[in-house]
């Protein structure tokens, strides 16, 4: 069939974008991104490490678990946590395989936690790990998670909730620019962003049951801005407009709908259009309003340099490439300050203009990496 056969021709490029020298990773980035994402476990297991830059010949041995447990402050909430994990494991496997993945899931987590003293383990921690547990096993998800941990995640795992709460606020500027109705029946319900708490943290792993959607989103992930799943938070809410502007306005209510996350999702529509808003209105144009004045702070604003290492570029070639973004920055911050804003009633046609994704998706990762540019503090009130 025409599906087969697409399927082959991806699955042939990834691998002579694996099996080149050096490896291609922008082709594997937009791999991850476009229709369908990796297609298997297997390859996830070669991609994976290559888009978050981590060095598989060269795994460090994991420790006993037994130390770790011994002293280690957040045992107790992590063993709460992945006991109650269940459900995030495939149904129908056998108790003692999960209960053994369950113990690894235990240990992977302390080990990170231990390694990276700065870090803080939150609840939800687990729904990400275990996600890379059951797709690329316990070593491999390992150094996997560190690295995510300490780029991606990095937010999240403060000793206080601010930069999370920071990055939330990005959810409702973005449902703003491209369906003000329904931004103004969100604000007049006071309904605030709390309900896409745990999908942001948790990547959606916590509330998609089935897995091949959790997985999907985690190459789409992967492959872009740590602000992506923000983004992709914003497309679900402004996919279910119907349903919320026949909802009461009062928070309870439209905070019940928006926190029942449907199942029957279409994905790859969604993938698409977030990235779509991700090259219309990348963070650095969203900054002001969601009063960027941490930029400096946030994990968020390090992916560029996570990202050109990722590229193997040569340092000089990276700081050359830093002065000129210095100078285009500059630019851009006179002419964002001076910018009006466009009508915002004009509702936009943008949804699905890139369906494919390809164009997006190489958008995506050549020019919408900028994080926002620094502005003066006293821009903010």
């Amino acid at each position: 069939t025409d599906f087969d056969s697409k399927k082959k021709r991806k699955v042939a490029e990834i691998y002579q974008a694996l099996n080149s020298d050096p490896i291609d990773v922008a082709t594997l980035r937009r791999m991850a991104i476009s229709e369908g994402g990796l297609l298997t476990d297997e390859i996830r297991c070669k991609v994976w490490p290559k888009l978050l830059s981590v060095n598989t010949d060269d795994l460090p041995p994991l420790p006993a678990g037994k130390e770790l447990r011994e002293d280690n402050k957040d045992y107790q909430q992590v063993l709460l946590d992945v006991r109650r994990s269940l459900r995030r494991f495939p149904p129908g496997m056998p108790d003692d395989q999960r209960e053994g993945l369950q113990e690894e899931l235990i240990d992977i987590i302390l080990h990170v936690l231990k390694r990276n003293p700065q870090l803080h383990y939150y609840q939800g921690y687990h729904d990400i790990v275990v996600t890379f547990l059951l797709v690329v096993g316990d070593r491999l998800a390992t150094a996997l998670v560190e690295k995510l941990s300490t780029h991606h995640l990095r937010d999240f795992m403060d000793p206080t909730m601010d930069n999370t709460k920071h990055i939330l606020n990005y959810l409702m500027p973005i449902i703003d620019q491209v369906n003000p109705e329904v931004h103004d029946f969100m604000q007049s319900a006071e309904v605030g962003t709390i309900f896409a708490l745990s999908w942001l943290i948790t990547w959606f792993g916590h509330v998609l049951s089935d897995f091949r959607h959790v997985v999907r989103l985690y190459d789409f992930f992967l492959a872009c801005h740590p602000l992506m799943p923000i983004y992709f938070a914003a497309v679900i809410v402004l996919y279910r407009e119907q349903e919320v502007l026949d909802c009461e306005c009062d928070m309870a209510s439209v905070h019940h709908l928006l926190s029942q996350i449907p199942q029957d999702l279409p994905y790859e529509t969604l993938i698409s259009r977030a990235g779509d808003l991700f090259v219309q209105f990348p963070p650095s144009e969203l900054a002001r309003e969601a009063a960027q004045q941490q930029a400096e702070r946030t994990a968020a604003s390090t992916f560029k340099d996570f990202e050109l290492a990722s590229v193997q570029q040569r340092p000089d070639t990276v700081l050359r490439q830093r002065f000129r973004e210095r100078l285009r920055g500059e630019e851009r911050t006179k002419s964002i300050l001076t910018k009006p804003r466009t009508n915002r009633f004009v509702k936009l046609a943008v949804m699905g203009l890139t369906v494919a994704l390809g164009a997006a998706a190489l958008a995506v990762v050549k020019s919408a990496l900028e994080w926002a540019p620094k502005f003066e503090l006293q821009i903010f009130p």
